[in-house]
């Protein structure tokens, strides 16, 4: 009988994602449930993007809520390497067979020629895709211009008539037209895979079973699927898992909703809570209890009981979960839990410099240094009013600095320090025209303690969390203002 083994595969781009802790909690559950194995992938093809900090916060994070893995980057096993950026050689590989086959090909064209092809489509109310023009271009020339070194990706070939039949354990067999799917990049002109020949090639030789992976990953389905028959694989059974929601029904995003796991570490939720709630994103347990534990959730775990209906990630729901978890906690492990979230000597040693030049009784500490145990800040409008800017500006320059802020992966005082100045700058300000914005939004004060200091022993995620209240008080920003500042946000350097 082959042992069931399933697989999380994120991207180190970002801030670790809750989507992604959803998914892999999943993947876990099912793994567990049949006594298989659960690996951890890195997919960090995008070089631009990725970074190791990034990577780092994906193991703390999920480890944090308690999700261990059996293979992986960081802790080994018989399939690595576990980064696909360490793979390289493997994907070439199997990039020319499929080109050797006749199932991919070479393709020479341009960013320009590609622009506008796609702009021809679109005027034409067509569905925009690659036009096929390197598709017959003979295998000795192709070769010739490689040689040359001319710039190039591989495409897969894919039918453009009939229908694919995409099994899912959870919908049944979906069918999608041929007619939907592009000529897929399978390897970028930099000589690196794309998802989907990445996705196939690792899944495969790390002996997946079976993919729980995203609703949004469907459309794209029969693209997989063709590869496994190109290659000549079994395929793994799918599972196209619903897709996290805000409580509009609209797609979970940062905009509307903390997305990132860490946010919720800090914010002083409890991991099981966390998890707990994670588990009953479209799925329950056999008697409807809302409380579990993971080991709860593994012994009962059934994939037949996920409901499609988008789950909605709500924060009020989430907290009341918390709280039914806090009180049930013996009153010593509640204060041990307590410490360990913010009266730490480690937190607290953060702090300590900052706060000792400030006070002169010990009783002053906690009305001065509050916002540091805190998750959002009491905000007062009248703190943002500027002597020369107008409230619009005021939002603009609060906006742009948090863009500026949510991309930065090294959070440091001399990062944010520089960020902050350069946008103001670039606004035609000066940094002290800035911090007075900033003292409120972060400490709910006029003034207090560095706030600089302040943001990066706060951390990303509360830091950007009380930017974005900030904002909101203010008005918030509109569709048309969003649009122009994106605009200007590309100038920032």
């Amino acid at each position: 009988m082959t042992t069931v083994r399933t697989r999380i595969a994120p991207s180190p781009t970002g801030d670790p994602h809750v989507g992604t802790a959803y998914i892999a909690l999943f993947n876990l559950c099912f793994a567990r449930q049949h006594g298989g194995q659960f690996i951890l992938r890195i997919e960090d093809t995008d070089q631009l993007r990725s970074t190791r900090e990034s990577e780092q916060q994906i193991y703390d994070a999920l480890r944090w809520l308690g999700i261990e893995w059996d293979e992986g980057p960081d802790v080994g096993g018989p399939h690595g390497p576990y980064r696909q950026s360490e793979r390289g050689e493997i994907y070439k590989k199997y990039s020319d067979e499929l080109v050797a086959k006749g199932h991919a090909f070479p393709c020479f064209c341009s960013a320009e020629r590609l622009d506008e092809v796609r702009a021809r489509q679109m005027a034409n109310k067509e569905t925009p895709r690659y036009d096929g023009h390197c598709v017959h271009i003979a295998a000795e020339e192709a070769q010739r211009r490689i040689a040359a070194g001319e710039s190039h990706v591989v495409r897969m070939k894919v039918p453009s008539e009939g229908v694919c039949t995409v099994p899912d354990l959870l919908r049944g067999d979906v069918e999608i037209p041929w007619d939907r799917m592009d000529m897929q990049v399978l390897m970028k002109a930099d000589g690196l895979p794309t998802y989907f020949l990445a996705n196939v090639v690792d899944d495969h030789l790390m002996g997946i079973t079976h993919v729980l992976r995203g609703e949004e990953w469907l459309p794209s389905a029969p693209k997989l699927i063709k590869l496994y028959e190109y290659f000549g694989w079994e395929q793994p059974r799918l599972v196209y898992m619903p897709l996290l929601r805000n409580p509009d029904k609209s797609k979970l995003s940062k905009r509307k909703n903390p997305t990132s796991i860490t946010f919720y570490q800090r914010m002083g939720f409890l991991p099981e809570a966390m998890l707990n709630y994670l588990g009953r994103m479209g799925w329950s347990m056999p008697d409807e209890r809302e409380k579990f534990t993971l080991a709860e959730m593994i012994e009962h775990f059934d994939i037949q009981r996920v409901s499609l209906g988008g789950p909605i990630f709500d924060m009020e729901k989430l907290s009341w979960l918390n709280g039914q978890w806090l009180r049930e906690l013996p009153v010593e492990a509640f204060a041990a839990e307590v410490r360990k979230w913010a009266f730490n000597p480690e937190y607290l040693m953060k702090i300590a410099p900052h706060v000792q030049s400030r006070v002169e009784t010990f009783s002053q500490i906690a009305p001065l240094a509050s916002f540091f145990f805190a998750g959002g800040v009491p905000l007062d409008a009248r703190l943002f009013e500027h002597k020369k800017l107008s409230a619009e500006q005021v939002r603009q320059l609060l906006q742009l600095i948090l863009w500026k802020l949510e991309a930065l992966r090294q959070w440091n005082k001399d990062n944010i320090t520089a960020i902050i100045q350069k946008t103001s700058e670039h606004l035609g300000y000066k940094l002290r025209d800035a911090m007075p914005l900033i003292f409120p939004a972060i400490t709910g004060q006029a003034s207090s303690v560095s706030v600089l200091d302040a943001m990066e022993i706060l951390g990303a995620d509360l830091t950007r969390f009380r930017l974005r209240q900030a904002i909101e008080l203010l008005g918030g920003v509109s569709k048309k203002e969003n649009k122009e500042w994106e605009k200007l946000l590309a100038e920032i350097p």
